[in-house]
């Protein structure tokens, strides 16, 4: 009997690792995009750069942390003129992880809102 609680924990406590170990990156890649789209909306507010711009910027973070999003994803909107108007961010994406017997999609909505204070 207790042969059989030592392997089903040991069972447990692998599986537990596998399961962090498969998970982890996209979500710290998500993060990571994040924190890289909050950055663009809070300098894109105030400068003038142009909406493409700042879209082929965040395609380009993306691709670097391994992102799976298409370009045409991004979607970023100017209120106002640049530097007094507000910036918004969207790029929602999906990843797929094949786990034994369970494939699961993991889905991401990277956004954000910047407001100029002026």
């Amino acid at each position: 009997m207790e042969s059989i609680k030592l392997v089903t924990g040991i069972c447990a406590i692998v599986a537990a690792i596998y399961l962090i170990v498969v998970l982890t990156p996209p979500y710290l890649a998500n993060y990571r995009f994040e924190d890289a789209i909050k950055t663009e909306a809070q300098l894109g507010t105030y400068s003038t750069k142009s909406e493409e711009a700042i879209r082929d910027s965040l395609f380009k973070k993306a691709q670097d942390l391994d992102v799976p999003i298409a370009r045409e994803q991004i979607k970023v909107q100017r209120s106002g003129v640049a530097g007094a108007g507000s910036l918004s961010i969207d790029a929602p994406y999906i990843v797929h992880v094949n786990l034994p017997g369970y494939p699961l999609d993991l889905h991401f909505d990277a956004s954000t809102r910047n407001k100029s204070v002026f």
